[in-house]
């Protein structure tokens, strides 16, 4: 009966067991699978080994027949259970058997899936060599702390020490500006005043004044010649003014500011497909043409905007409208920039003569160009004297206006109220 106890006769020699190698149990070794020598157990023979074998198979044979309709059942007695795996008596048995095997296997297994670290919620350690190393003692648990949650900065707490919170300005509130500044709106936010001229632009002035308006300059040659006809008749006009020139000839800019005329933005290269463009492009390309002006005369009035070719768009206008700047039109257009084919220059100007009294008519604005146009030039030495004669001509708004015409007559102290001629309007009438 002593076959079933370990061997401890010295004349029984006990089994080798190799040192360099750890041998790792097969998961079948109570099963009946594999051979003798790839079993646990070494204090016990190999028939006793069987036979314990053979004993186990038969009681959970009998406890899975007793118990045999019941799910619980028949899981506990492992009739479920995956082939060739092995029950938890069998762990234990293992370990009770080998225990240098068992812990071969836990730091074989544990270095494999430290490896591949498994995230854990909650900030608790992944490490499942920790893990193992806590549940036999040999460490003590740490604690498991969340995540510390960072509070978010308080405004009031996050002022300065120096400043009082209760006066401090809340973060919201916008900045007053001495200046006219961009408002940062999209196009479709900006509500620009009702104008008589493409998408709410100006086509005249609202008075009785006519305004003239040259374009696409300065110009080195025809500019000085425009502004000392002006000066003349002491008329004041609009020069709309492209970026490109106003940089190349800052000196005509502050000719044209020193002799009181306004000055209006016609965009940086006279680009005739910018309405088109996205609002921040539009927005730069006014800015650019802006700072080019104000680098010749500093804190200069930019108040209106023509597009070139009178390509004017919804996004356009109330894009400029944005910046601060009324967009432009013009009523009376003499195409005195168009020379076609065999129209000598003494037809030229007198065509635009022509057209310019047969269409002006009060609060008309008139169309010309400065830039490259002598024959323009010419025109107006005709059209001056006339212009001033019949109407009154100035800008609404500017520094100073004429005063009408001497060949007006003046009304007499016998005319009726009701046919009394209308006056000439204030300084602050709007364009």
């Amino acid at each position: 009966m002593g076959r079933h106890r370990v061997p401890e006769a010295p004349t029984v020699p006990l089994p080798r067991i190799p040192v360099p190698r750890i041998p790792v149990p097969r998961v079948a070794f109570l099963d009946g699978g594999g051979s003798a020598r790839h079993r646990a157990g070494a204090d016990e023979s190999y028939g006793s080994s069987r036979t314990a074998a053979r004993r186990t198979r038969a009681a959970e044979a009998r406890h899975a027949q007793n118990r045999r309709g019941s799910t619980t059942d028949r899981a506990s007695t492992g009739t479920h259970r995956a082939p060739n795996s092995l029950p938890v008596e069998a762990w234990v048995q293992a370990a009770r058997n080998r225990p240098q095997v068992l812990l071969g296997t836990l730091v074989a297994a544990g270095l494999l899936l430290t490896a591949v670290p498994i995230p854990q919620s909650g900030g608790e350690s992944n490490s499942v060599m920790t893990a193992a190393a806590e549940a036999v003692g040999v460490i003590s648990k740490s604690e498991k702390k969340k995540p510390e949650k960072k509070a978010e900065p308080d405004p009031v707490q996050a002022l300065p020490a120096n400043v009082d919170p209760s006066v401090a300005p809340s973060p919201s509130a916008p900045t007053a500006t001495p200046t006219v500044q961009p408002t940062g709106k999209q196009p479709e936010q900006v509500v620009v005043p009702v104008g008589d001229g493409p998408f709410n632009s100006l086509r005249t002035t609202g008075s009785q004044l006519v305004m003239l308006s040259f374009d696409d300059g300065p110009d080195p040659e025809e500019t000085p010649k425009i502004l000392a006809m002006l000066e003349k008749y002491q008329v004041k006009a609009v020069f709309c003014l492209v970026g490109t020139q106003a940089r190349r000839h800052p000196d005509l800019v502050r000719q044209i500011a020193a002799a009181g005329h306004v000055l209006c933005n016609h965009t940086w290269s006279h680009d005739l497909r910018i309405g088109k463009k996205k609002p921040k492009q539009i927005l730069a390309d006014l800015e650019r043409t802006n700072a080019a002006i104000r680098a010749a005369v500093p804190d200069a009035e930019i108040p209106y905007f023509r597009a070139p070719g009178g390509n004017f768009t919804d996004r356009l206008v109330k894009t400029a409208y944005g910046d601060g700047m009324t967009s432009l039109y013009w009523e009376v257009d003499p195409r005195d920039w168009e020379h076609p084919e065999g129209e000598t220059s003494e037809q030229h100007v007198k065509r635009v003569v022509a057209q310019v009294k047969k269409e002006t008519r009060p609060g008309a604005i008139v169309l010309s160009h400065d830039f490259n146009q002598p024959d323009t030039t010419a025109a107006y030495a005709e059209l001056l004297p006339w212009l001033v004669e019949n109407f009154q001509v100035g800008v609404p708004g500017a520094a100073s206006e004429p005063t009408p015409a001497p060949s007006e007559p003046a009304p007499t102290p016998s005319t009726t109220p009701a046919e009394t001629p209308s006056a000439t309007p204030s300084a602050s009438a709007a364009l």
